[in-house]
């Protein structure tokens, strides 16, 4: 059964918030892009996120210029795996907290312990 593609939901506030927070890989916070999780992740009801799609905004995490290319070279689970981050639950807690700079900024900074 094929299913059809769903609309991405948009979050242009929770974009603005996660790029004002330091990379979640190195912490430098000079350029900080959204990078969105295309690995799927059933507990979470999150979907695999076919080519040419992006995931919807929640599932996106702080990184830098730098560490967002390595991530799309090494690929998303190699990469996070390379930093010891769960990216699923990162994203989660960053979405439940979005607009609290604060909050993020700690959540960043435990997502590497």
């Amino acid at each position: 059964m094929l299913r059809q593609r769903q609309p991405r939901q948009h979050d242009e506030a929770h974009l603005r918030f996660i790029r004002s927070l330091p990379c979640v890989a190195c912490e430098d916070n000079t350029a900080t892009e959204a990078a969105h999780l295309k690995m799927p992740f059933p507990k979470a009801a999150k979907r695999n996120v076919g080519i040419g799609e992006k995931a919807d905004d929640k599932w996106t995490l702080p990184l830098c210029g730098e560490h967002h290319r390595e991530q799309h070279k090494l690929g998303e689970e190699l990469f996070w795996r390379q930093y010891g981050i769960d990216p699923v639950s990162t994203a989660s807690f960053l979405f439940g907290v979005s607009g609290n700079y604060e909050k993020g900024e700690q959540i960043v900074r435990a997502a590497q312990s």
